[in-house]
């Protein structure tokens, strides 16, 4: 029983690691995006 805790409790972490790391991704490509764009008029 403690190992299945153990398990369920490492699952959870890591299932929420993957979740702040696709929002971490997604929070970079919307700052590289609105850098891009802002370059882009600054040359015109």
């Amino acid at each position: 029983t403690i190992a299945a805790i153990f398990s369920v409790l490492v699952l959870s972490s890591v299932l929420t690691a993957c979740n702040t790391t696709r929002g971490v991704g997604e929070d970079i490509s919307d700052g590289g995006s609105a850098i891009s764009g802002a370059a882009t008029k600054a040359q015109n």
